[in-house]
C-alpha cells in the first residue's frame, strides 16, 4: 500500500470503540473517517466527537468508499460474518479479540483476506505494550538464560458473573469466558514460545447464573511449547489484580505486569552470602522505583492520556499500520496467521476441558404465554432483576424491556417476557405498553456531557412518560436517586419535602440529570394526567450487588477502598429485597400518586462499620482509608483546568465542594414517609441486615 493516509472506520460504537478511536488519533498516517453501529445515536455521538461520518449499516459504510480499513468491535458472534463482508468489499480488517468463535472461522477469515489481497489483523492489544517489547528483547538477548517455564495470568474480577448484566455474549455459554479472555493469555504464549500443546484443563469456583446455569470462575490450563512448560490461570472472582506474565530462565526471572506496563527482573548476583541478599533486594527496589517514576512521568506529561491500557492500543496500531503504509510484511504479533494459531490453542483447551462444566442449563419449559400487566424498563439490572422476581411472586406477569431479546429469567418463562425495544422509539414503546397496568422506569444513562444527559437520560425519561400516557398506563413509577440531594450538612435531616438545589450546574452529571428528569416528569403530572410516583433508593446492598460499590467510596481493585470522608457517619444503606418491596407497594395506593419516596433502610452502619462487618463475617480485611473531601475537590479542580485549558475539551463539569461532601452522605435521612403511606417496613435488626447484606450476598464470588 502507498504511504498515503490510511482511512479507518469503526464498526461498533460501544465502550471499546472509544479506546480504538483515541489510539487511532495518535497513530501517524491514519485518520478515523467513519463510525458504524446499528444504534445510529451511538454511531453519531462517537462520529461527531471524532470528526467522522456515521453509518447505520455495514453495507452503507462499504458503499460510501470512505475507508481503507475497518476495526470490527461488535459482539464476537458477529465478527466472522462482518469480517468476510468487509474483506469482500475491499477493506483491510482488524478484528477485536476473540476474532471469531472458533479456529475454523478464523481460518475462513484469513483465507478470505488472502483471496482479496487484503490484511486480516487480530486485536491482541496487550502485545503492543512498551514493557512487553522490552520483555521480548531481554528473552532474545539471552539475559534471562535458557527459558524453562512461564506462568501467564488473568486474575481480575468479572462482576457480571455475579451481578449481571447476564445477557452479555461472554455469559451465554461457559466456553465464551475462555474465548473472551483467553486470547490475551494465548497471544503472549504463541508470540514468545510458539504454538502450545495443551495437556490439561481444570475448573474451579463455579457460580450460578439465574436459572441455576453454572459458570466456572477459575480456569487452569497446563501446556508446553517446545521445552517451555506453560501454566495459564484465569481467576474471575473478587481477587487482587494479577494480570501478568512470569518467565523463568536459568539466569533470571522476569515478571511483566501488563495491566500496569511494568517489567521487573529477579536475578542472581556474585556477591558473598552476607551482601548477596541485600544487593538482590536493592536491585528489586531500584527497578520498582524506575518503573514507577517512568509511568508517573508518562502520565504527567500526557495529562493522563497515555494510560497503560491506552498505550497498548497505540502499540497495536503502530504494529498494524506502519507495515501496511510502508508495504512491508504484517507484524506477526497481529497477523491473521497468528490469530489462527491462538484460536486453535483455545479450541484445543476447550476440547480437553471437563465437558459437563461446559454445558448450558436447559431453560425451564414454557407451559403458557405470559400475559403481562407490569413492565420493567431496566429489568436486567440489579434492582430490576429483584423487582421483576418480586412482581412474579406477587402473581403478576412482567414484560421486561431490554436491548436484547433474552434476559436473566430463564426459570420464569411462564411469567416473564423480554422485548428488545429502543427507548428512543416512542411508537414502539407505546405498542409495548398496550395492556400494561404499571410501568417501572429504572433506566439510567451515564453521560459525559450535559447535552448527552439531556438526550439520553432526560429525553428518554420524558419519551417513556409520553408513551405511558398514550397507552393509558395506570401508574408510572420512576426511579430517581438520593444523589440529587445536597447531603453535605450533618445538621440537616432529609425527608421527601427536602428540595433539590435550585441551581444544579455545579453538581455531578448523574445527580443533575436525574433531578432534571424528576422536574420534567413532575411538571407533566401537574399539568396533565401523568400518573407518576417517584422512588429514590439509597445505597442498595444484598445478593446480586457488587462488592465494589461506588456509593461507599473510590475503589482501587477488590482489596482497597478510599471512603468518601472519614467514614464514621451512618450511611443510607437499604437491602435490595426491601427496595423491591417498596416499589411494589407504590402500585396501588391512590395517595401515592404525585408523591416521592426515599427508600432508605433503618440507620445502622457507617462505611467503617460495613467494612468491619465484612472482616468479621467473611474473614476478609480490606485496606480502608479515609478520603479527604477537600483534597478530592482540589484535585478535581486541577483536572478540570487541564482538561479545559490544555486539552481544550468542551462540556466538562466541575462539581462543587458540596457535591463532593454529598458523596459522604453526611445528612441523615428520615424514612417515615414510605412507612406511613405505603406500610413499608425495611429490615430493622442489625444482625439480620448484616446477614443479608454481607454474609449471604456472595460479595467475593465464592
Amino acid at each position: 500500500m502507498s504511504s498515503d493516509t490510511i482511512r479507518v472506520g469503526l464498526i461498533g460504537a460501544g465502550y471499546i470503540a472509544t479506546w480504538h478511536a483515541d489510539a487511532l488519533k495518535a497513530t501517524p498516517g491514519v485518520t478515523l473517517t467513519a463510525v458504524c453501529d446499528v444504534s445510529t445515536g451511538a454511531a453519531q455521538g462517537l462520529a461527531e466527537a471524532c470528526g467522522a461520518q456515521a453509518f447505520g449499516s455495514v453495507e452503507d459504510l462499504v458503499a460510501a468508499g470512505v475507508c481503507d480499513a475497518v476495526h470490527i468491535l461488535t459482539p464476537p458472534h458477529l465478527h466472522h460474518g462482518l469480517a468476510l463482508r468487509c474483506l469482500a468489499g475491499g477493506l483491510h480488517v482488524l478484528v477485536e479479540k476473540p476474532v471469531a468463535e472458533s479456529a475454523g472461522q478464523t481460518r475462513e477469515i484469513e483465507a478470505a483476506a488472502q483471496a482479496a489481497g487484503k490484511r486480516f489483523h487480530a486485536g491482541h492489544n496487550f502485545l503492543g505494550m512498551p514493557s512487553y517489547l522490552r520483555l521480548k528483547e531481554k528473552i532474545a538477548s539471552g539475559e534471562l538464560g535458557r527459558i524453562s517455564g512461564a506462568e501467564i495470568n488473568w486474575c481480575f474480577p468479572l462482576a457480571p458473573l455475579r451481578s449481571g448484566p447476564f445477557g452479555l455474549w461472554l455469559l451465554r455459554e461457559p466456553k465464551n469466558l475462555l474465548l473472551e479472555l483467553g486470547p490475551h493469555l494465548m497471544g503472549f504464549a504463541v508470540d514468545l514460545f510458539g504454538p502450545p500443546e495443551i495437556t490439561r484443563v481444570e475448573f474451579s469456583k463455579p457460580v450460578a447464573l439465574p436459572g441455576n446455569d453454572l459458570r466456572p470462575q477459575g480456569w487452569r490450563i497446563l501446556a508446553r511449547a517446545g521445552a517451555v512448560d506453560l501454566v495459564f490461570t484465569l481467576s474471575l472472582v473478587e481477587t487482587m489484580d494479577d494480570r501478568s506474565v512470569t518467565v523463568r530462565g536459568s539466569t533470571a526471572r522476569a515478571r511483566l505486569d501488563y495491566a500496569s506496563d511494568t517489567l521487573i527482573l529477579d536475578r542472581e548476583n556474585a556477591s558473598d552470602l552476607v551482601v548477596n541478599p541485600l544487593r538482590r533486594q536493592l536491585d528489586h527496589s531500584w527497578q520498582h522505583l524506575r518503573e514507577g517514576l517512568r509511568n508517573a512521568r508518562v502520565q504527567a506529561l500526557s495529562l493522563n492520556t497515555k494510560s497503560p491500557y491506552g498505550l497498548s492500543f497505540r502499540g497495536m496500531n503502530s504494529g498494524v499500520y506502519a507495515p501496511l503504509r510502508n508495504g512491508q510484511e504484517a507484524d506477526p504479533r497481529f497477523s491473521g496467521s497468528r490469530a489462527v494459531t491462538v484460536m486453535q490453542a483455545l479450541d484445543d483447551a476447550l476440547a480437553l476441558a471437563p465437558q459437563d462444566a461446559l454445558s448450558v442449563a436447559a431453560p425451564a419449559v414454557q407451559t403458557r404465554q405470559p400475559k403481562p400487566t407490569a413492565m420493567v424498563i431496566g429489568g436486567t439490572g440489579f434492582i430490576g432483576r429483584a423487582l421483576t422476581r418480586r412482581l412474579v411472586a406477587e402473581g403478576r406477569d412482567v414484560r421486561v424491556l431490554s436491548r436484547g431479546r433474552s434476559g436473566p429469567f430463564p426459570d420464569l418463562p411462564d411469567s416473564v417476557e423480554t422485548l428488545g425495544v429502543s427507548l428512543y422509539d416512542g411508537d414502539a414503546l407505546r405498542r409495548a405498553m398496550q395492556g400494561i397496568d404499571v410501568v417501572f422506569n429504572l433506566a439510567k444513562s451515564m453521560d459525559k456531557t450535559w447535552d448527552g444527559a439531556l438526550k439520553n437520560d432526560v429525553g428518554v425519561a420524558v419519551g417513556i412518560a409520553e408513551a405511558a400516557q398514550a397507552a393509558g398506563v395506570r401508574r408510572l413509577i420512576y426511579t430517581g436517586t438520593i444523589a440529587s440531594y445536597d447531603m453535605s450538612d450533618p445538621a440537616r435531616s432529609i425527608t421527601e419535602t427536602t428540595g433539590f438545589p435550585d441551581d444544579m450546574r455545579d453538581r455531578n452529571l448523574y445527580a443533575r440529570s436525574k433531578a432534571e428528569c424528576e422536574r420534567q416528569l413532575t411538571e407533566m403530572h401537574r399539568k396533565g394526567d401523568l400518573p407518576l410516583v417517584i422512588a429514590r433508593p439509597g445505597i442498595v446492598v444484598g445478593a446480586g450487588g457488587p462488592l465494589q460499590h461506588w456509593g461507599i467510596g473510590r475503589w482501587h481493585g477488590a482489596g482497597a477502598v478510599r471512603i468518601w470522608g472519614r467514614g464514621t457517619n451512618i450511611l443510607p444503606f437499604v437491602l435490595i429485597d426491601d427496595v423491591a418491596d417498596g416499589l411494589v407497594r407504590m402500585i396501588e395506593p391512590d395517595a401515592a400518586l404525585g408523591q416521592s419516596f426515599n427508600l432508605i433502610g433503618e440507620p445502622m452502619l457507617s462505611a467503617r462499620d460495613y467494612f468491619d462487618a465484612i472482616h468479621q463475617t467473611l474473614g476478609a480485611k480490606l485496606r480502608v482509608s479515609s478520603g479527604n473531601l477537600h483534597a478530592f475537590y482540589a484535585s478535581d479542580a486541577v483536572k478540570y483546568l487541564l482538561k479545559t485549558r490544555v486539552l481544550r475539551r468542551s462540556g466538562e463539569v466541575r462539581p462543587s465542594l458540596a457535591d463532593w461532601k454529598s458523596r459522604a452522605h453526611f445528612s441523615p435521612f428520615v424514612n417515615a414517609h414510605p412507612k406511613a403511606l405505603l406500610g413499608w417496613q425495611p429490615e430493622s435488626d442489625r444482625a439480620a441486615f448484616i446477614d443479608k447484606a454481607i454474609t449471604r450476598a456472595n460479595l467475593f464470588g465464592y
